[in-house]
């Protein structure tokens, strides 16, 4: 197997999408930690687009984006697959990734914010959690994906640990 490395940072959620999904399909890889207020010349190299973390380097090629980077995951080691293998469960599933990932600016400034700033914030994270609750997780499934852990549960899971440092 060509060698597997990701170069993240521990404070990222993006991060750790990405460990989980290489932990849940059981690829070994090698982490490399990133100082983003030094970043590597390896990172910009690799990343010369965006210049940040996550970068999935496998067999010399770096791929960029949490999602995409679980989206090649999943499909290159296509065992315990983290997204549906039906067209329209995997569609309604990007459909939530993407529902989280517009919301993100709405968490950063939650947890950059302050007063009434953050109080709308907090409101807003609120109003997407309910929707989730009322429309995203139906039925009996433990998960998005039914019985097993799925992308939508990785991309969701991110998240909590800094909701969870947020005074609500």
């Amino acid at each position: 197997m060509a060698e597997v490395k990701l170069h993240g940072t521990w404070s990222s959620p993006y991060s750790y999408r990405v460990i989980w999904a290489l932990k849940l399909k059981g690829t070994p890889f090698d982490y490399v930690e990133e100082d983003l207020a030094y970043k590597s010349s390896l990172l910009l190299q690799y990343n010369p687009v965006h210049k940040k973390i996550p970068v999935l380097v496998h067999g010399g090629k770096p791929i960029c984006e949490s999602m995409v980077i679980i989206e090649y995951i999943d499909e290159k080691w296509p065992e315990n697959p983290l997204l549906p293998t039906d067209p329209y469960d995997r569609a309604v599933a990007r459909f939530w990734i993407r529902f989280l990932e517009d919301k993100g600016l709405v968490l950063r400034k939650l947890l950059f914010s302050s007063g009434e700033e953050h109080e709308k914030a907090k409101k807003e994270i609120l109003e997407m959690l309910e929707i989730v609750e009322e429309h995203g997780l139906l039925g009996e499934n433990e998960f998005f994906n039914g019985e097993k852990i799925g992308a939508v549960d990785i991309a969701f899971g991110s998240i909590i640990y800094w909701l969870d440092t947020v005074d609500a």
